[in-house]
Order: C-alpha cells, then structure tokens, then sequence
C-alpha cells in the first residue's frame, strides 16, 4: 500500500523508487505470454517457425537452380561435344577432299611430264631460235621443225621470224 500511496502524492519518487526497484517502469509495459510480445512463448516458436520456412525454402530454391543450372551445363556440353565432333568430321571429309585433289593434280603432272620430256617448252609457246640439231618434216602440207620430239612452225611477228611450239 505504501507504493500506491507514494505514486499518487509524488510521482517524481515514485518513479525513481520504481526504477531502483523493478528496473525502468513501474508496470510491465507488455503481458508475457501475449503472443506479439517479444518475450512470448508464441512469439518466439512464430518467429523461428518462420525463420525455419525461409531457411528451407532458400536452401530448397538453391538446391533446384543449382539443380536446373548443372542439368543446363551438361546438355550445353552435350550439345558443344556433338557440334565439335560434326566440326571434326567436316574437317576429315576436307582434308580427305584436299588429299584427292593433291592426288588428281600429281596425276596430271606425271600425265604432262610423260607426254612431254622434261626441259621442253609447252605447246603454242614462242621462241626466236631453233635448238640445235632439228630436223625438217612435213605434215599436211605444213614445214615442221622436229627437234628432240619437239616441232615447230615457223611464223613472223611483226617482221621478226620466230617458231611456235605445234602438236603435228
């Protein structure tokens, strides 16, 4: 009784007996066991209830993107193995091309080289002076020059005689 008397006569000393007393008010200013109440039994289990729901839900959302982000990795890697090896076999089928082209151009060449003697001009090129050691043979009506295998026609280009390389 003495703490109701002393509240309603000076409340100055009131409040001071009570801050000595039960700390900084007088009355509690929230009821424990309400369930908003910091202090409460309900609001401690709700907010680590809720707590415990993000957590997991985090943990879970994490779980699936790291999920659908290594399956999206590996089709992506699947999908870049399989371009590379259509890349790889492209490449085979040009090299492969390129080798039957080097092979067909070898081919030529030996044709070339048997039709014609090595060292010898090729046929329609123009030369000013017979090689020694030609022979005069007609075909046709036309003066050849075999030398070697090799026939030239006489002709003039300008007022300059000069030979040309015929196939008889």
């Amino acid at each position: 009784m003495m703490r109701s008397q002393l509240s309603t006569r000076t409340p100055g000393l009131a409040l001071m007996a009570g801050f000595f007393c039960l700390g900084f008010a007088m009355e509690a200013a929230a009821i424990v066991g309400a369930p908003l109440t910091p202090v409460s039994v309900a609001g401690v289990a709700r907010r680590t209830t809720r707590r415990v729901v993000v957590a997991s839900a985090a943990t879970t959302s994490a779980a699936t993107t790291s999920a659908a982000t290594a399956s999206a990795a590996s089709a992506q890697a699947s999908a870049a193995q399989a371009q590379s090896a259509s890349q790889a076999s492209a490449a085979q089928a040009q090299a492969a091309q390129a080798q039957a082209q080097a092979a067909q151009a070898q081919a030529q060449a030996a044709q070339a080289a048997a039709a014609h003697p090595a060292g010898t001009p090729a046929v329609g090129s123009v030369v000013s002076a017979l090689p020694a050691g030609c022979v005069s043979a007609p075909k046709g009506g036309v003066e050849y020059q075999n030398c070697g295998g090799v026939y030239y026609r006489a002709a003039f280009q300008g007022n300059n005689l000069v030979y040309v390389v015929q196939a008889p």
